[in-house]
C-alpha cells in the first residue's frame, strides 16, 4: 500500500513538474512579443498613450502569472497617488472600443484632485474592468464619475442598462463553474472587489429603470490635497 502511495505521489509531481515547465514556458513566450512591442512604441510616453499603459498593465499581469505559477507574495507597491490621471489613461485605452462599438465614452470629474494611497496598477485593473463590464454587458453611453463623499471617493460607471433590457440571469451551469474556478467569464468585478477590499474600499453594482452603476468607493488620504 505504501508503495502504492508513493508511485502514485511520483507520478502526480511529475505531471505537476511538467506542467509548470510548460506554463513557464508560455509565460516566456508572453514576454518576448511584449518586449518587442515595447520597444516599438515612440519613446516620448505622450505620444505612445493608451498602448503604452496597457502594456505596462499586460507586463503586471504576466508578473503575476509568474509568481502563481513559481510561487511568491503578492508585490505591495501602496504609495499615494492621483486619481484623475489613472481615470483618463484608462478611458484613453477603451476609446478604441467605444469607436468600434458606436457608443461614447467620457468621464464627469466632481471632485478635487486630492490623493489615495494604493497599488498603481491594481487600481487601473480596476478601471479597466468596470469599463469593459459597461461595454461588454451594458449599453448606450459609457460615462465614469468621480465624486468626493465623507471622505471617501466615489468612482461609478454607468451605462443605460443590459443589452436588450434584460437582466442576466446566472443558469445553475454558470454558477457551478464558477463556484469550480472554470468560468471563462465573471472574474472582472471579482476581481474589482478584492481590489476594493485590499484598499479598504467597497464595490457594488447597482440596476435600476436608468441604468446600470458600477460604483466604487476608495478612501481618500488625509490632508492630502
Amino acid at each position: 500500500m505504501a508503495a502504492s502511495f508513493a508511485i502514485a505521489g511520483g507520478i502526480t509531481a511529475l505531471r505537476e513538474g511538467r506542467r509548470r515547465t510548460s506554463l513557464n514556458e508560455a509565460v516566456h513566450e508572453l514576454r518576448r512579443p511584449l518586449q518587442a512591442l515595447a520597444l516599438s512604441l515612440p519613446a516620448d510616453s505622450t505620444v505612445a498613450g493608451g498602448a503604452d499603459s496597457s502594456l505596462r498593465l499586460v507586463a503586471a499581469a504576466v508578473d503575476r502569472l509568474e509568481r502563481e505559477i513559481n510561487g511568491g507574495g503578492t508585490l505591495d507597491s501602496s504609495a499615494p497617488l492621483a486619481l484623475r490621471p489613472l481615470v483618463e489613461a484608462s478611458i484613453e485605452r477603451w476609446q478604441g472600443r467605444a469607436r468600434r462599438a458606436n457608443r461614447a465614452l467620457g468621464m464627469r470629474w466632481l471632485a478635487d484632485d486630492l490623493l489615495l494611497r494604493g497599488s498603481e496598477t491594481e487600481l487601473a485593473q480596476v478601471l479597466d474592468n468596470m469599463i469593459s463590464n459597461a461595454f461588454e454587458h451594458g449599453s448606450g453611453e459609457v460615462s465614469v464619475e468621480v465624486r468626493e463623499e465623507g471622505g471617501c471617493l466615489r468612482l461609478g460607471v454607468l451605462d443605460s442598462g443590459c443589452a436588450g433590457g434584460r437582466s442576466p440571469r446566472k443558469s445553475k451551469g454558470r454558477f457551478w463553474a464558477r463556484i469550480s474556478g472554470r468560468a471563462r467569464h465573471g472574474h472582472g468585478l471579482r476581481i474589482v472587489r478584492r481590489v476594493a477590499g485590499r484598499h479598504g474600499g467597497n464595490f457594488r453594482l447597482r440596476r435600476s429603470s436608468r441604468g446600470t452603476e458600477a460604483l466604487l468607493e476608495l478612501p481618500l488620504t488625509a490632508g492630502a490635497r
